[in-house]
């Protein structure tokens, strides 16, 4: 809106009355703009006033209305035809629901006519609309004026002739300088029930364009009230109208002589109530966002319905932990998640913030409608019942907020179960809620409760999607022997949030250890569920120490005899940092980027691609690759680097050139990978991304003996690990445990042993790891050890002592591991 200027006509158009439209049944004509306060004063006067009644703004301002309006005659055209003779019938030339408006007591429009004597010009036919303006400012009354003259003009050329002009009826937009201005335009659309948001956007465009106010008319467009063009208003007719309309607000029966006009005006509000519960179920339910859909739910009736809106959910529905069960009661908790209203900005905030959760006792209207699941209305809230609520609000005081108003509590229901209800005020200056009022109410509380649910409904099972993704998903600690590990999962953006993709990381003998990324095929809890399955499978054949190769040949036969439903590719990387190696095996995944660490380039590597797991019948291949201390790995699933019509190729090397690139740890490093590839449009797939770099272990940092079958050897295994431990100078306590448990493994191998040597070996990484090879194929368990036993309390004292522990078999027979906690270096 343009406020307090007014720009010239544009070329090629006149400002005037006369202005012949391009539609001889549509056109614009100058429109004049009054607005009256509280007071019955004029708050503002428009350029198109100045014209039409020829007095300038600095004079209209702040003067009563009565007197800057003056009516010397009217129409005499019926006998019953209002009259305007005098200065004190001059305003009621205006009609009887202008008069009374100022008195606050029209509570819906009106419209008239009438000739007016204007300086300069003897006779002006003006037709005028009158709108009660509510809310919080001081505006109580929007007056419109247009030269009848002016009209008959535009429509001269018509082929309807004066029977067209009857039955046009007026539209307008707005072009103000006053402050409210912003708060009219916005509701053009109430003015005009009618019109959409669209249309009303138009007009406004149209009147910025013109740069003056302008009655627009049409043959459709309709107005709540239209003055006869053609035929002269009847104060007797306007004045039944408006008793029998005070009668229906007040509940009263309607006389014999006042039912037509009563049911002109049920009929009139049954349709407005329709247009609107039927333009709130259009703004409402865009989004299965439960937080979105409670703000578009409160935004959707303030303020054509009410004044402040308020919006409590039981705290089941805000958690998304489904369905609440039985009658809410008195120990029920409702979360405010939601407050609209037209009062100025922070009334509210202080004294009922959004996100506070309250119960509500059992006397009061809230407890009524939460219980029995049926609208409250209350006409006006007493001062007894303002007491009553305050109440509920420790130390602060709402009283002066909520006394006085109108007040309607609809339930928010769906399955016959109440999720939650929405607390409605009126301003005093507005009609109370009426009992028309409470059956629209009722219905816009039930549509809004089928949306909510369905938005409870999505929020629950993404909810649950959400926990069972996390809980299949490892929780992968960031040191492993050797190496350091960081791992990223984003799930599908547009097919569903629960996906087949995963990775692992176990730990193996040796101080290896084994990197997994997985793809089951397909989405749903279907895909996940099959990926738990062959995600415990790996876990537990790596535990078995196989080989790569081996182990998928395992893996796909496992598949197949689960079904033959789901496919999936695996790639399985065993990390050796003390030989430097990588031994890896792949089941039609895409293949690793290794970034060396002596140039930093990334590159793919060559592996045969093998088939996808749940074939059968195809041959896996295990590759081995030489890696230096410092080098990166990169293994992550097809989701990441696959968009739709384009070529892998080009994800590939982008994936190949933001894992080269420097960054200051592994999450750093990660999340480069993820903004150059992971946040594209057309990403539908999870994603599963594992990065490790390569620490390697140094070759001082392990020892080796080779103990002979004698029982002197235990002695001598435990004064080479002592002198060791010196050596790396660990503190004497470590030193002392570790002798110990040595002594207890050693003794435990010689005595099952059969021809090799016992192997010994310790290495020194961020913990101290002993590991003991024999070529017995029996693994060692806990076991009870009685008084009088000579065995079976060497592996509970290893149980007690160490850190982590456990055994494996491998090709020669097992070995058995302990891990023991090192002091920061």
């Amino acid at each position: 809106m343009d406020h307090g200027t007014e720009r010239d006509t544009p070329p090629g158009r006149r400002a005037g009355p006369g202005a012949v439209p391009a539609d001889p049944v549509a056109g614009r004509v100058p429109l004049a703009v009054v607005v009256v306060d509280r007071d019955g004063l004029v708050s503002h006067w428009s350029r198109g006033a100045r014209r039409l009644f020829a007095l300038p703004k600095e004079e209209a301002i702040g003067r009563p209305a009565p007197d800057l309006l003056p009516v010397s005659g009217a129409l005499p055209d019926a006998e019953d035809a209002t009259a305007y003779g005098s200065s004190a019938a001059a305003y009621d030339g205006f009609g009887p629901g202008l008069a009374t408006s100022l008195d606050g007591q029209l509570s819906y429009p009106a419209a008239g006519r009438a000739r007016l004597t204007v300086p300069g010009n003897d006779r002006v036919d003006v037709l005028w609309w009158a709108y009660p303006l509510v809310g919080p400012g001081p505006e109580r009354l929007l007056v419109l004026a247009a030269d009848a003259d002016g009209l008959r003009r535009d429509f001269a050329g018509g082929s309807a002739g004066e029977a067209t002009v009857e039955r046009i009826a007026p539209g307008f937009a707005l072009h103000t300088d006053f402050p409210g201005a912003d708060e009219l335009a916005r509701r053009l659309p109430e003015i005009l029930p009618s019109m959409s948001v669209g249309e009303s956007a138009r007009i406004v465009a149209q009147v910025l364009e013109l740069g003056y106010p302008v009655l627009e008319f049409s043959r459709n467009d309709r107005v709540p009230v239209t003055p006869d063009w053609g035929v002269p208003r009847r104060a007797g007719r306007r004045a039944r109208r408006e008793r029998a309309a005070r009668a229906l607000a007040a509940g009263e029966p309607v006389p014999e002589d006042l039912r037509d006009e009563a049911e002109d005006l049920e009929y009139a509000a049954v349709r407005e109530r329709l247009e609107f519960l039927n333009e709130v179920s259009g703004r409402i339910g865009t989004s299965l966002d439960l937080s979105r859909t409670v703000v578009e739910v409160s935004r959707a009736v303030v303020p054509r319905f009410t004044d402040v809106a308020g919006t409590y959910l039981r705290e089941q529905v805000v958690a998304g932990e489904g369905f609440p069960d039985g009658v809410p009661d008195t120990t029920t908790m409702w979360h405010r998640v939601a407050l609209e209203h037209t009062d100025e900005p922070g009334r509210w905030d202080d004294v009922v913030p959004v996100g506070e959760a309250m119960p509500f006792p059992a006397h009061t209207p809230f407890f009524q409608c939460m219980t029995t699941g049926e609208p409250v209305l209350v006409p006006r809230i007493s001062e007894e019942m303002g007491h009553s609520i305050a109440s509920q609000f420790e130390k602060r005081d709402i009283r002066p907020l909520i006394t006085g108003r109108s007040m309607l509590l609809v339930p928010l229901k769906a399955r016959d179960v109440v999720l939650g209800f929405m607390i409605l005020l009126r301003h005093p200056e507005r009609p109370v809620f009426n009992d028309m009022d409470r059956v629209t109410g009722a219905e816009l509380a039930a549509r809004a409760g089928l949306v909510l649910d369905n938005a409870r409904m999505y929020t629950y099972q993404e909810n649950v999607a959400e926990t069972l993704q996390d809980s299949m998903l490892p929780h992968i600690p960031e040191h492993m022997a050797g190496c350091d590990i960081s791992t990223r999962y984003l799930p599908g953006t547009l097919l569903g949030r629960v996906g087949g993709d995963w990775f692992d990381s176990v730990k193996l003998p040796g101080a290896r250890t084994a990197l997994v990324v997985g793809d089951v095929m397909g989405h749903g809890l279907n895909s996940a569920a099959m990926m738990g399955q062959l995600r415990t499978a790996v876990q537990t054949m790596a535990g078995l120490d196989l080989p790569p190769a081996q182990l998928l040949r395992h893996l796909d036969d496992l598949a197949r005899r689960l079904g033959d439903t789901h496919l999936a590719t695996c790639l399985y990387v065993v990390y050796d940092p003390i030989a430097g190696e990588l031994h890896l095996a792949n089941a039609g995944h895409i293949p690793p980027v290794l970034v060396r660490a002596q140039d930093g380039a990334g590159e793919l590597l060559d592996l045969p691609t093998g088939a996808p797991i749940g074939v059968g019948g195809v041959p896996f291949e295990t590759v081995r690759v030489r890696v230096e201390p410092g080098d990166r790995l990169v293994m992550c699933t097809d989701g990441l680097v696959e968009v739709r019509g384009e070529d892998i190729g080009v994800g590939l090397a982008t994936l190949c050139e933001s894992a080269a690139h420097p960054a200051a740890s592994m999450d750093d490093a990660c999340d480069t990978i993820i903004r150059a590839l992971g946040t594209h449009g057309g990403r539908r797939d999870d994603v599963a991304l594992l990065m490790a770099r390569l620490g390697g272990i140094e070759p001082d940092a392990v020892a080796t003996w080779r103990i002979d079958h004698h029982p002197a050897e235990a002695g001598r295994a435990r004064a080479a690990v002592r002198e060791q431990l010196h050596d790396w100078a660990l503190p004497a306590n470590v030193a002392d445990t570790a002798e110990l448990m040595v002594s207890e493994l050693v003794t435990n191998a010689l005595r099952h042993a059969h021809t090799r040597p016992v192997e010994l070996r310790l290495v020194r990484a961020d913990t101290l790891l002993c590991e003991v090879d024999d070529d017995d194929h029996e693994l060692p368990a806990l076991r009870g050890a009685g008084p009088d036993d000579e065995t079976g309390r060497g592996l509970r004292v290893v149980s007690t002592l160490a850190r982590e522990w456990g055994a494996s078999r491998t090709k020669a027979g097992k070995t058995v591991w302990f891990e023991l906690t090192l002091p920061r270096r």
